[in-house]
């Protein structure tokens, strides 16, 4: 068979997991004005170019029982080397790409499954045999497909996912902006870190925080001048694009919120950190791409990575589920831990029925709800979930997946039945201070403002999850398994009133705030990595 038509002469089979549905406009901030459809649709230009994100297989899967054991963590050389993509996958990738005019782009992190090809539409359409058609909305144009993508049958196995194809917004930021009442309160995001018992004095110098953004930037003038404010230095703020991201800076009432809020909160409550920021397109390549680019980044090597954008399971296609949530194992293995905002719709996700919110979901993930904090000092005097959907101004996500099993480290949670037989995850796992009536206040473009939501508590827990790196001379990793032990019980201030919706707080884990909001100190120590590795040894002497 001639080289020109391996390929072509194949037969062809569906990319499980694959299927789009049909596009609705999504990913602006509450706040701004839902952007509508235009009628008009067109077929995308031929000669356009595209650059997808194929996934594919490791060298050998990975041992999810063994992710947070301290004896199973890998360097991210030695996961490149183990599990890292599957040579024989990638050849094959790259035949098939040679025979559509499609480029390899080169593999710069060996740890990453993922090939990325470039070529023009048509060389796309033929490859993957879809159609593509263009959509405008006031957010501007979009390139969709519909239904399921095929691939050449010698392919099946071989490419688990393909992304990129489709770039329409796959994620919003949960932030949300306090409306002025008199009754509001605010605090520094170091005066939360106080009520909350993280340690005093305590830096988190050696340590690195990714942040992974979807829009937005920063200016760093504005971050000089808001730490002057609270007396501390300014954290030193590294920019990573990926895929085309990049810092963007616009305005207040857009993305730029949610990435100063990230950046502020994080390095205020773990001074010293230094912060890397990964700007990418609001995609699920994008966010996806910008995960395992941290996850791998060898040059700024983050312990812990926020991230404050979501949305709601249904959004999502399987492949992305799938591919997403392998880089999170990802995490798990190589010791980086990843804190998750859970959404700031209530029980519903601003979808129909109830939802959880994704990546919140992952099994792989810390997943962060919201509280009304009231305090002063080192005193709480009161907190409750927050829900403030009468005042229009959001609740904590929290609820089941219908997409991921009960872990095995949450089946003594009393997590309510799923909905569906493959669910069973509960959602969140902690808490924070998130009612923006309760909220932080934040500097945004030369501007001062009070802002709450999850996006404030992803950040929270990834400071203090630095913090714990620094103060236990080893990165956390994984902590779910550490957070659910029965002893780490007295880490948390167990949230009992109020509720998101359709799901209400009650003593021990509930899925409006998880297991409840941090008792800093008791953290650091909860999730110090136990090596099993001297346990064991000392029972074999013992015999």
């Amino acid at each position: 068979m001639p080289t020109s038509s391996r390929f072509a002469s194949q037969s062809r089979v569906p990319l499980p997991g694959s299927e789009r549905k049909p596009f609705v406009p999504a990913g602006a901030p509450k706040a701004a004005k839902t952007p509508k459809v235009s009628t008009a649709v067109k077929t995308v230009p031929a000669t356009g170019r595209i650059r997808v994100s194929l996934i594919v297989p490791p060298k050998q899967p990975l041992d999810t029982k063994r992710l947070g054991k301290l004896d199973a963590r890998l360097s991210r050389a030695q996961f490149a080397a183990r599990h890292g993509a599957d040579p024989a996958s990638v050849r094959l990738v790259k035949a098939f790409a040679k025979e559509f005019g499609l480029t390899v782009e080169p593999i710069t992190q060996p740890g990453r499954c993922t090939v990325q090809l470039s070529g023009t539409c048509a060389a796309m359409r033929k490859a993957f045999a879809i159609s593509l058609v263009e959509h405008t909305t006031e957010q501007g144009k979009f390139r969709l497909r519909e239904g399921e993508i095929s691939l050449p049958a010698e392919l099946e196995g071989h490419v688990l996912a393909v992304l990129g194809l489709d770039n329409r917004p796959q994620a919003k930021p949960h932030f949300r902006i306090a409306k002025p009442r008199a009754t509001n309160v605010s605090y520094t995001p170091v005066q939360v870190a106080q009520m909350y018992g993280f340690p005093a004095g305590a830096t988190a110098t050696g340590q690195t925080i990714g942040i992974i953004e979807l829009g937005g930037g920063y200016r760093a003038a504005d971050l000089t001048a808001y730490f002057k404010t609270l007396g501390l230095p300014a954290p030193t703020v590294t920019a990573v694009p990926i895929d085309g991201g990049k810092n963007t800076p616009g305005n207040a009432n857009g993305a730029d919120g949610e990435v100063m809020l990230d950046i502020e909160v994080c390095a205020a409550v773990a001074q010293g950190a230094k912060i890397a920021v990964y700007f990418t397109t609001n995609t699920d390549q994008g966010f996806i791409d910008a995960i395992t680019t941290a996850v791998h980044d060898s040059t700024n090597k983050p312990s812990v990575i926020s991230i404050s954008w979501g949305g709601p399971e249904s959004s999502w296609t399987e492949q992305s589920m799938t591919a997403l949530d392998a880089a999170c194992q990802a995490a798990a293995a190589v010791g980086v831990t990843i804190t998750v905002a859970a959404g700031d719709n209530g029980s519903s996700d601003g979808a129909s029925g109830d939802n959880v919110d994704f990546p919140a979901s992952s099994p792989h993930v810390l997943a962060c709800g919201g509280t009304k904090l009231v305090g002063s000092g080192s005193t709480i005097t009161s907190e409750v979930v927050w829900d403030e959907t009468s005042n229009d101004e959001g609740a904590t996500g929290g609820g089941v997946s219908t997409v991921f099993a009960l872990p095995t480290w949450q089946k003594n949670a009393n997590v309510p039945s799923p909905t569906t037989s493959a669910g069973g995850r509960g959602v969140p796992d902690v808490s924070g201070d998130a009612d923006p009536s309760t909220g932080y206040t934040i500097r945004v473009d030369s501007e001062t403002t009070v802002i709450g939501g999850t996006s404030a508590v992803a950040p929270l827990w990834a400071g203090l999850i630095a913090l714990a790196n620094a103060q236990n001379k080893v990165a956390a990793g994984f902590v779910n398994p550490a957070l659910y032990a029965a002893g780490a019980k007295k880490a948390f201030r167990d949230i009992t009133q109020g509720n998101n919706g359709s799901f209400s707080a009650g003593p021990g884990w509930d899925a409006c705030t998880g297991l409840g909001s941090p008792v800093g100190n008791l953290v650091i120590q909860a999730v110090a990595p136990k090596s099993t590795t001297t346990k064991k040894a000392k029972k074999g002497k013992t015999k």
